[in-house]
């Protein structure tokens, strides 16, 4: 489990939450559905899901009790009486039949084994109920990861990257086409989308690399953290300068799945 810093991670996620705008218009809620958000985060994002269900409901989950206490305090009951946030793991969902929607961006690539996660969806989902999920896919931010790479190597670093294995899944449309008929989600699109994310110069890509890159800063002791994510944001910038209207661009490609739940002789 890594430990968020919420408050910088909810001032530095701009294009995240731009991501899942742009994602919420493809959902074409009608404003009566009942909807699972996983991975709610600091809650802005589930906060404007409910904003467009007059007659529905929304529950957002989230594995860190920080990120949960952030988004309760944010958008407490009395004010979204349509929205409420719960500690839950995405590979141990509790809930049955009790969703129209299951819904998730730039979450479930922190999730290695995604059969748990999808099959437990299913068992979220109401009879002929739906997914719109999105998440980093195969190739995303394959220039930072090789920065990455490059830098935990040298001898400052290595040391603290000793058996360190590649925590994120980042997959295709073929494999998770084969995952979601498995558990009975009949898949209406699963493809892979290029994105350009941008950040306002190098302090935005320090933020970006010190809230989101955890499972690299978090092996480096506190008080070198800085330190290493100025090293990797230097060694990217060598491989892409910032433009010239003073921005950082970072190849990002997200995979995106839309679903239906299938037949009830699946698990």
């Amino acid at each position: 489990m890594y430990k968020w810093d919420v408050r910088d991670y909810s001032r530095s996620s701009s294009e995240q939450q731009k991501w899942a705008r742009e994602l919420l218009e493809k959902l074409k809620l009608s404003g009566n559905e009942q909807v699972l958000d996983i991975g709610s985060g600091d809650g802005k994002v589930t906060a404007e899901i409910a904003s467009l269900l007059v007659h529905g409901s929304i529950v957002g989950i989230d594995s860190s009790e920080d990120m949960v206490r952030f988004a309760r305090d944010n958008f407490p009951r009395d004010k979204f009486p349509n929205l409420s946030f719960e500690i839950m793991d995405a590979r141990k969902l509790s809930f049955d039949e009790d969703f129209d929607v299951v819904f998730s961006n730039a979450t479930l690539h922190w999730v290695i084994d995604h059969k748990p996660v999808l099959m437990g969806i299913r068992r979220s989902l109401k009879p002929q109920g739906r997914i719109l999920l999105q998440m980093g896919g195969k190739g995303n931010a394959e220039e930072v990861l090789k920065v990455m790479e490059d830098v935990i190597k040298r001898e400052k670093w290595r040391k603290y990257f000793t058996n360190f294995t590649f925590p994120y899944g980042f997959y295709g449309p073929k494999e998770y086409s084969g995952w979601l008929r498995e558990v009975g989600l009949d898949a209406k699109r699963v493809e892979l989308i290029e994105k350009d994310m941008i950040h306002k110069g190098k302090d935005g890509l320090l933020a970006w690399i010190r809230t989101t890159w955890l499972p690299y800063t978090q092996r480096v002791p506190e008080w070198q953290r800085d330190q290493f994510v100025e090293e990797v944001a230097d060694v990217y910038l060598i491989l892409r300068p910032i433009d010239g209207e003073g921005f950082v661009h970072i190849k990002m490609i997200r995979l995106e799945a839309e679903a239906v739940k299938g037949r009830e002789d699946h698990p």
